[in-house]
């Protein structure tokens, strides 16, 4: 631990003792990085157990998931290594070039041949074998132009400049909505939101911001929603309207919940992911886990989320410029709330969504960009904002 240059005075002291704010050089949040190992570690367990009878009934090797999954999470440490270790404050020098990419890439996707179609939804690139989802790497991008643009100008809305430094944003939201990837686009919202009122944004905007949301939601649903989607809210709330349609993947889903009870089957001991539930490893990851650890297990998980969440705007707090801070309210939102959505969606509070469970479920782009956005978070830890009293 160091002290870097200056120190200055906390204007808000006005007792007799001032108060000296100095930047302090640390080492990464520890805290941080054991949860998100714990996570890691979790997701690998998972993944082995809900796919491996699948593996062996065709023949394969029982850990051909698992293996890939390891090749992604390396890249993924290598990603957060160099990330950790990387200036943040020049991550901003990145956005033209990572939005320029992230749109070709998200315009291949969808109007390509290149562009992979699974479960009747086209949201895939194949490179060299190997299937990568660019609206993934659209999560820290959106991130990391936020935070230059509110950074500068915390009430940019209000200002006509605001539709050229959103553009790309915008542009990217309709690439992905079209794929359709209706839930990545909220999500995108949501922090766009969060990083709003994080830099200091105007409620009186915020809320309009959320009522124009609220209405292209709405439209959205009701004229360009695909119908498998819509017949995915039709049964939300009663799936047993059609259990063998888009019903099936809930009721088996609660089941996983209800037979794991308070302490589970057993490791490995899962019957819905005999065939049973699909998807068991990616997006219904969560209901394997309730199922296998029962109520412990899931609390064990969201503990371990909400820590992840507490750390990261613990770090964002003590970050000592603007940049930083909205880097790690937006990094920690888009992680966190992505995990709610996941969970949600398995215990039948959200509809169905399609959307991974950041780095436990099956999914090397998911993992890949989670890994990434953590190292940009590690490297915001590392300089915080400590209060020393003087007395004068």
């Amino acid at each position: 631990m160091s002290y870097q240059r200056s120190m200055r005075r906390d204007p808000r002291d006005n007792n007799n003792q001032s108060q000296i704010q100095s930047v302090i050089i640390s080492s990464p949040d520890k805290t941080l990085l054991i949860v998100v190992a714990f996570l890691v570690i979790i997701g690998f367990l998972a993944i082995f157990s809900a796919t491996a009878p699948k593996c062996l009934d065709e023949g394969g090797n029982p850990a051909q998931f698992l293996i890939k999954q390891l090749i992604c999470f390396v890249v993924g440490f290598f990603g957060l290594k160099f990330f950790m270790n990387y200036d943040y404050k020049k991550l901003a020098d990145w956005n033209v070039i990572i939005m320029s990419a992230i749109l070709l890439s998200l315009f291949l996707v969808d109007f390509t041949p290149l562009g992979v179609v699974v479960n009747g939804a086209k949201r895939w690139i194949n490179i060299a074998g190997f299937q990568l989802q660019p609206s993934e790497f659209a999560k820290p991008a959106v991130v990391l132009l936020l935070a230059n643009a509110f950074r500068k100008d915390a009430n940019l809305f209000d200002q006509n400049k605001w539709v050229w430094a959103f553009f790309p944003i915008i542009a990217m939201a309709g690439l992905i909505f079209i794929q359709p990837n209706l839930s990545m686009v909220i999500l995108l919202g949501m922090t766009t939101v969060v990083m709003y009122m994080a830099a200091g944004g105007s409620m009186k905007l915020f809320l309009s911001c959320v009522g124009t949301m609220f209405v292209t939601v709405v439209i959205g649903l009701t004229t360009i929603i695909k119908p498998y989607q819509l017949q995915r809210l039709k049964t939300w709330r009663h799936p047993e309207s059609d259990p063998l349609g888009a019903g099936y993947n809930i009721i088996q889903s609660l089941i996983a919940f209800a037979s794991g009870g308070f302490s589970g089957v057993g490791y490995g001991g899962s019957i819905q992911k005999l065939s049973y539930l699909p998807e068991c490893h990616t997006d219904f990851i969560f209901a394997i886990i309730a199922e296998e650890l029962g109520f412990v297990g899931c609390v064990l998980v969201i503990g371990l989320f909400f820590t992840f969440m507490q750390r990261g705007f613990v770090i964002a707090a003590r970050c000592p410029d603007m940049y930083g801070k909205l880097l790690a309210v937006g990094i920690t939102f888009s992680i966190v709330f992505q995990a709610f959505m996941n969970m949600s969606v398995a215990s039948s509070f959200l509809p169905t969504t399609g959307v991974p469970l950041p780095f436990i479920s099956y999914g090397g782009s998911s993992l890949i960009v989670s890994m990434i956005m953590v190292g940009i978070l590690l490297n915001i830890s590392k300089k915080r904002i400590k209060k020393i009293r003087n007395r004068f």
